[in-house]
């Protein structure tokens, strides 16, 4: 039997990059916040630079509660179901620790795909089989918690479009934002400038991108160090603002959020009328349950969507707030096959930075260019940025120009190793009927509890907008003195990956989603999702920063609206 604790006004499961920031709006309202994370607390020394630690042993990834539960995935259901590595983490800010920490906001497009497809090509253009909608709102209506959310955390970017004004140094596609980002962009290096001057004379329009990562002292914080051996590691100087040393401090501050340690949640309760009551989570072995007025899920895509599936009841037989058979749903991931990488007759001095720290074209993402006379709606990013390491670079590819093991390949890594570059290229994916998350039916994590299964592949749409990109990059990279460019293979299966989207999708229609246009359950309205699960669309940018605005928006409208999401109807 669990120990029964003392009822909290709101428990959020996951203190990662977006339970972190929904903290702050309900604990400045004075509402009483549990925090429940599986990890712990890391500190500066457990980010020393070190590659072989982060690179390429997982540190720390590898010793987490995620890697123990890392979904299963196949192409399709008569597919073969494999297994790999989770991307994710656990530990006091989550993911957002090691993370990249491009902090993009979306394209007006990506909330209005379905209606501004229609309009501008028919809507014959929409995939066959692809099951998305418009978003319940537009960009408009995020744009203040995006703004929010950038000067809480910590964001450096320039801005292209402030109230409509537009800076051709920023970006000039971007949503008009009410003012500019809190610190200015990161540096750039020599190459990067070659490349931004490569894309200038090809007519495109090259800007910095936005990075949660502080280009000067920003709250008393330390700037950037550039050191580069921040991919997928921490921060040793704290200059990358992780919801860690950005929104929970500022909520823990307030004495009224409290986060419980090493707690693996592994079911949500409810009561006779459906309604959440809380939930049970395990330390060391010992069940606790945590009651509790509402609660908020932020245990990113596959863990939200793996407990609404487990928290089966006599309400929810087939999981909580699946009623309508929408749960683990119109999932799918960004489309980040289809590499492009590219050789250089000199040397880049690419061996300090971040993959933050870059150039980016917006001119083929999202529908900033006419697709009349193409055959796929969608677009990608293109992007280059200044990251190398020792090992990483010796793994380089040859392009066919030596062997890949003997005295000839240590020759040719000797004289290329700062000679090559990879982009890195996100393109617009949709969400299609046959792509899903559920249970499987074989695999379980340490605690018996079965793990997520992926069903996904991208679809014809998503391998045409990947060959369009990759034909662009390949040009931009030519127009920079590249003399050998490698494209790799577009499309395939969807294996776990920290863009992941759908699975609890936002919408005002409970019969295809599963929350409502404010974050909470068409079926348990005292239960909140936040995340990319509640996405449905990701547009050609990464999900986090606009994850972590809706999550702000969800925890402001709780506070509120507390007495009537929290309080049961009599």
């Amino acid at each position: 039997m669990p120990t029964k604790l003392r009822e909290s006004d709101v428990v959020i499961v996951g203190m990662g990059a977006v339970g972190g920031v929904a903290a702050l709006p309900l604990a400045r309202a004075g509402l009483h916040v549990i925090g429940l994370e599986a990890g712990t607390r890391l500190t500066r020394r457990d980010f020393a630079p070190d590659e072989i630690r982060n690179n390429v042993r997982g540190w720390p990834m590898a010793v987490q509660k995620a890697r123990n539960e890392a979904p299963t995935f196949r192409a399709t259901a008569s597919s073969p179901t494999l297994r790999g590595g989770h991307p994710m983490m656990n530990g006091v800010g989550g993911t957002s620790l090691h993370y990249w920490a491009q902090s993009w906001r979306l394209n007006p497009w990506d909330f209005k795909v379905v209606t501004e497809t229609k309009r501008r090509y028919g809507a014959s253009r929409i995939p066959k089989g692809s099951t998305v909608e418009d978003w319940p709102f537009g960009f408009e209506e995020l744009e203040p918690y995006y703004d929010k959310v950038e000067h809480e955390v910590g964001v450096s970017g320039q801005a292209g479009n402030i109230n409509g004004k537009i800076d051709p140094k920023g970006n000039i596609f971007e949503g008009p934002r009410k003012r500019g980002y809190p610190m200015p962009p990161l540096r750039w290096t020599a190459f990067i400038e070659k490349m931004a001057g490569a894309a200038r004379s090809l007519g495109w329009h090259p800007f910095p991108g936005p990075a949660a990562i502080n280009s000067r002292p920003y709250d008393g914080r330390s700037g950037c160090m550039y050191h580069g051996f921040c991919n997928t590691g921490g921060c040793h100087v704290d200059a990358k603002n992780s919801t860690m040393v950005s929104t929970i401090p500022k909520a823990e501050s307030t004495d009224h959020l409290k986060v419980v340690t090493r707690a693996s949640v592994t079911s949500i309760e409810v009561d006779g009328q459906g309604r959440v009551t809380g939930v049970t989570y395990v330390i060391d072995g010992a069940d606790y349950f945590q009651p509790a007025k509402v609660v908020l899920l932020a245990s990113y895509t596959y863990e939200n969507v793996r407990l609404l599936q487990l928290s089966k009841s006599k309400a929810f037989p087939n999981g909580l707030s699946n009623n309508h058979g929408q749960v683990g749903k119109h999932y799918f991931s960004h489309q980040t096959a289809g590499a492009v990488s590219a050789l250089f007759p000199f040397n880049l001095d690419a061996w300090y930075g971040l993959p933050a720290q870059g150039v980016a074209v917006d001119d083929w993402a999202d529908d900033n260019f006419d697709h009349s006379g193409l055959d796929f709606i969608g677009g990608g990013n293109l992007w280059t940025m200044s990251d190398r390491r020792p090992i990483s670079a010796a793994g380089m590819s040859t392009y066919g120009r030596s062997p890949n093991w003997g005295s000839q390949w240590k020759a040719f890594i000797r004289e290329n190793a700062d000679r090559s570059h990879g982009a890195y290229l996100q393109k617009t994916t949709l969400p299609y009927e046959e792509n899903y998350l559920d249970l499987d039916p074989t695999v379980k994590d340490p605690l018996g509890l079965p793990v997520t299964r992926i069903t996904g592949e991208f679809k014809e749409n998503e391998r045409r907008v990947a060959a369009f990109v990759q034909d662009k990059m390949e040009e931009w990279y030519k127009a920079a003195g590249a003399i050998q460019v490698s494209k790799g293979v577009v499309g395939g299966a969807m294996g776990a990956s920290t863009h992941a989207y759908g699975g609890a999708r936002m919408g005002d229609n409970p019969e295809t989603n599963v929350v409502n246009r404010w974050g909470f359950s068409h079926e348990t309205p005292n239960l909140g999702v936040l995340g990319s699960c509640t996405m449905g669309t990701s547009g050609a940018h990464n999900p986090t920063l606009t994850a972590q605005a809706l999550a702000w928006r969800t925890g402001e409208y709780l506070a509120k609206s507390w007495k009537s999401v929290a309080t049961k109807a009599t």
